[in-house]
């Protein structure tokens, strides 16, 4: 009995040692993802440390959102899960592009886990799009080891919005992007054009007391950023370019350590790269980073609709039925909280629906081609295309036909929302309240 009692003592001490881990460091992870269209493979790189834990303090044995990965800490002793996180990749993306189907190529990774106070065990899932497990990598990890690298940087840096202590709040900095050091002045000045273009949205705007917002002035030796398909290569901080994977207005980093290098002084979990060009383009990859032209006209509504990609895990709502191999499959739900296969309808909105409203693939296909063609006659016409009038039009939310890039199989909340199209105002209560139970999830303990 006496070895019982002690035995049960111990399993307590042990668990109760786990729930007390006070999280004062981050444990940054650089990893290299390799592969092909039908290959993955995960290496890790080096492990770092930075002073602070920037990341959530509450839920952190639970997850939100599915992502494309995720990332588990254990604690070695007990088991005990610690820490679990899910994010994105773009090496995911690449994997479904004609490219991957003849070249292997690698990309790096960094994902943030807080430092926990003894050996702990590291596991890195990857899935495909229908949700299968197609690499798994666990390593152990001591934070006595001497080779855990501090990570230390001192580039200029400016609060645009410091609403409460990182514990209460989510923080997301902004990085300069072919800005010289002369022009830190007008990066801080977009930096807060950007930031008021996103708490102007809902829910943002009435939960911004939960958001706080850096600004990060890495200098660049030239200005503005790569366009490829013009030969114009530019020698800034982040390595950014356009053209990514040959398409034009996709902009990205594939220098992801460099990024986590120049951020290692500030409080931060979210990412904003604005790139100094008026040329149109940007990305959102949730979990990692968004990055956007700072100067296109419509330069303010793609940050919006881009960091509803990063931070929420929001899915694109437009389709054109071109991508080279498709992300969503008609028996798989997906894991994004916008878009629907109606596999498993109930874990999205359907308790915001009074009626089963669907609008056919046909009614959607008539009304595009009615403003295709008027377009088409504008421009031939050499007569500027008519944007529609969104300001005062509230669609009801239903089940409409055409997302996630194709036009059948997929369904979205509403005709129009900022995550389908940049003239849109707003995003849809449906979004509306997936970034709300994500500020919710990161700042409330339930």
């Amino acid at each position: 009995m006496t070895k019982r009692i002690t035995a049960v003592c111990a399993a307590l001490l042990i668990a109760v040692s786990a729930m007390a881990q006070d999280f004062t460091k981050t444990l940054r992870l650089d990893y290299i993802f390799t592969g092909t269209n039908n290959e993955t493979e995960i290496s890790l790189a080096k492990m770092k440390s930075l002073e602070g834990w920037y990341g959530r303090h509450v839920n952190m044995d639970k997850l939100l959102l599915e992502g494309n990965g995720q990332v588990k800490l254990y604690d070695s002793e007990s088991g005990k899960l610690l820490y679990i996180n899910s994010f994105s990749t773009l090496f995911r993306e690449w994997q479904n592009s004609e490219e991957a189907t003849q070249v292997r190529k690698s990309f790096e990774v960094v994902l943030l886990v807080p430092m926990p106070s003894s050996k702990a065990r590291v596991t890195v899932d990857l899935y495909n799009d229908r949700k299968e497990i197609v690499a798994t990598y666990t390593h152990e990890m001591d934070p006595e080891d001497i080779l855990i690298q501090p990570v230390k940087c001192n580039f200029p840096s400016k609060y645009i919005l410091r609403s409460g202590d990182s514990k209460d709040c989510i923080d997301i900095a902004f990085v300069a992007e072919g800005y010289t050091a002369q022009e830190a002045d007008l990066f801080y000045s977009e930096a807060q054009m950007a930031m008021e273009q996103i708490i102007g949205h809902e829910p943002f705007k009435s939960m911004k007391d939960r958001l706080n917002f850096v600004a990060v002035a890495a200098p660049s030796q030239e200005s503005g950023v790569s366009i490829p398909n013009k030969g114009d290569w530019r020698n800034t901080a982040l390595g950014s370019h356009y053209d990514t994977f040959y398409s034009d207005r996709y902009l990205t980093t594939l220098n992801i350590f460099k990024l986590h290098d120049v951020l290692a002084s500030v409080p931060y979990e979210h990412i904003i790269i604005l790139a100094n060009t008026d040329n149109y383009g940007g990305g959102g990859i949730y979990g990692q980073y968004m990055m956007s032209s700072t100067r296109h006209y419509q330069s303010k509504p793609v940050i919006v609709h881009e960091f509803g990609h990063s931070f929420a895990g929001l899915a694109d709502e437009y389709f054109y039925d071109d991508q080279y191999e498709q992300f969503y499959f008609s028996d798989i739900e997906p894991w994004e909280p916008n878009i629907t296969t109606l596999v498993d309808f109930e874990s999205k909105w359907k308790d915001m629906l009074d009626t089963d409203n669907i609008v056919t693939k046909a009614e959607q296909v008539a009304q595009q081609e009615v403003q295709r063609a008027q377009a088409q006659k504008a421009r031939a016409e050499g007569k500027p295309v008519a944007r529609p009038d969104y300001s005062n039009i509230k669609f009801e939310v239903g089940l409409y036909e055409g997302a996630g890039y194709l036009s059948e199989g997929v369904y979205r909340p509403v005709p129009e929302c900022r995550m389908k199209i940049n003239e849109y105002p707003e995003f849809c209560p449906v979004c509306k309240r997936a970034i709300q139970r994500y500020i919710d999830w990161n700042t409330v303990q339930e």
